[in-house]
């Protein structure tokens, strides 16, 4: 598999915000969207090959029983050795008594993974980027109800949905409409922010409307404490 990086920090987002936990970034992700903040993991070739023990190996140095696999898209693999990978992975981190998160938009359904919390980030149309060329493909791709339901289904999940105006609300309900039933306390809403400044900015609205709905606030922890750094 190829990886981007390998580092210890704090989960960032979601209902284990605040967790230490290793994070491993694969590469590639079919998407582009305009606000990503990791778009040196865009490259399905970029980083370097690991295998499986190398992973399990660099993983089990670090003080900390949660791991995050997260990317680029790591359901998205170039080919299938790739998606065979994840899962072994997947396998060994759990027989190593590891709490195993993976972070995807959705884009892809894959069965008898060992994933203890499948951290679901459906792309909203906030996320389409303003070159044309990469607009259309992304457009096309970024959202697959089937894959969405068979994942919400299949695994311990949560839904992260970038908000960056009040009527994205609209969308995400449209969205969860068609998808089978999750817990208001497992829907977050997290403001669009790759800096502390925006983030600031943004929160309290992004906040006003979880009062609305019901939802639950999903704050950016890394945002908030170390900005647009990376590898923290």
């Amino acid at each position: 598999m190829r990886v981007i990086e390998i580092f210890h920090s704090l989960q960032g987002e979601g209902i284990l915000s605040g967790t230490p936990s290793v994070f491993v970034r694969l590469a590639g992700c079919p998407l582009r969207c305009r606000w990503c903040d990791t778009k040196y993991a865009w490259d399905f070739s970029a980083g370097d090959e690991y295998g499986v023990d190398d992973l399990v190996e660099a993983v089990s140095k670090h003080p900390c029983d949660h791991v995050v696999i997260t990317g680029g898209e790591p359901m998205v693999g170039p080919d299938l050795a790739a998606r065979e990978g994840l899962a072994e992975l997947t396998r060994r981190l759990r027989a190593g008594r590891m709490h195993v998160t993976i972070e995807t938009a959705g884009r892809l359904f894959i069965a008898d993974l060992a994933c203890d919390l499948m951290s679901i980030s459906p792309k909203m149309a906030n996320s389409v980027p303003s070159e044309p060329a990469l607009a259309v493909a992304h457009e096309r791709q970024r959202t697959d109800p089937g894959a969405l339901a068979g994942l919400i289904e299949g695994y311990p999940c949560q839904l992260k949905f970038v908000v960056e105006a009040a009527d994205d609300i609209d969308e995400i309900h449209r969205l969860l409409d068609r998808l089978p039933p999750v817990p208001s306390n497992r829907v977050l809403l997290m403001p669009q922010a790759g800096t502390r400044d925006e983030l600031l900015a943004r929160a309290p609205a992004v906040a006003q409307l979880c009062r609305e709905t019901g939802y639950r606030f999903g704050h950016r922890l890394h945002v908030l404490l170390w900005s647009d750094r990376r590898g923290v």
